[in-house]
């Protein structure tokens, strides 16, 4: 168990996915959880439900935690860091989770004497199946990163990934699932137009997705060795990636990523 105080200023639908898989794993005390939104109402629903500590002020919560997490929106965490950087234990780790926000920004209000860690979860967060890249300051001890590594593996999968790359995670990871919805309608649709019930299809192709991504992660297989296993001679699938291939279906992925990460890239910089 992680025998520290962890804070979280803002609590919306990630701060709440991050509580609720830290307080099911068992990892922490929910009583060491303090959460301080400026919707009260937000502050005393997360006590009752999970059994956190509703913090009085965000100046108070700051001076009380480890682990401060900045789960306010990326136009307003600098704001928010900056005010209560006086109130911050000296060891005290923050990790923010705004995206586009880089690491010199925040040392900029913090003071550059600060650990500092950079995350980016994804929406699947909510259902326990998140993807989450850590980038942390050169000032974070490895014991630290691996803290935060097993914070977000309470409720998904994590990784420490270099600063440079933040990018990519956007592209792959961040906004990757509004593509997979897009997909997975699109399959639904076809079997729609074959006859199947529109609730059924939605059931049949998530399904069919959820699993395929689960053979990818646990066999270890190349995806191309995974699609060729369901190619039979002469058959209906290979029929189907023929189209897609006709079709440009790979090309137009990495282009749309390409300009998702072009875009991140330009946001940053604003």
């Amino acid at each position: 168990m992680l025998e520290k105080k962890i804070g979280f200023i803002g609590c919306g639908n990630m701060a709440k996915a991050i509580i609720s898989g830290l307080v099911n794993s068992g990892l922490i005390a929910p009583a060491n959880i303090w959460v301080c939104d400026r919707k009260p109402a937000t502050n005393q629903a997360m006590a009752e439900q999970y059994g956190v500590t509703a913090a009085e002020s965000p100046e108070s919560l700051a001076r009380e935690v480890d682990i401060l997490f900045g789960a306010v929106k990326p136009n307003a965490i600098l704001k928010v860091l900056k005010d209560l950087a006086g109130q911050l234990k000296k060891d005290s780790l923050v990790v923010s989770i705004a995206a586009g926000v880089t690491l010199d920004s925040l040392a900029a209000v913090l003071g550059h004497d600060r650990k500092i860690i950079r995350v980016m979860p994804n929406t699947p967060s909510l259902v326990n199946e998140g993807m989450t890249s850590i980038t942390p300051n050169v000032l974070v001890e490895p014991h630290e990163v691996d803290e935060v590594v097993g914070i977000f593996e309470s409720f998904g999968k994590a990784a420490v990934v270099n600063e440079y790359l933040i990018h990519a995670v956007v592209g792959v990871s961040g906004s990757a699932p509004a593509y997979v919805f897009m997909f997975i309608e699109a399959m639904a649709d076809a079997a729609v137009l074959g006859g199947m019930p529109r609730a059924q299809a939605y059931q049949f192709a998530a399904q069919a997705v959820k699993g395929s991504a689960q053979m990818v992660l646990e066999t270890g297989k190349h995806p191309g060795e995974l699609k060729d296993m369901v190619c039979s001679p002469g058959g209906t699938t290979i029929e189907a990636v023929k189209v897609l291939e006709e079709k440009g279906f790979r090309a137009a992925v990495i282009n749309a990523m390409q300009q998702c990460m072009a875009k991140s890239e330009a946001l940053s910089k604003q």
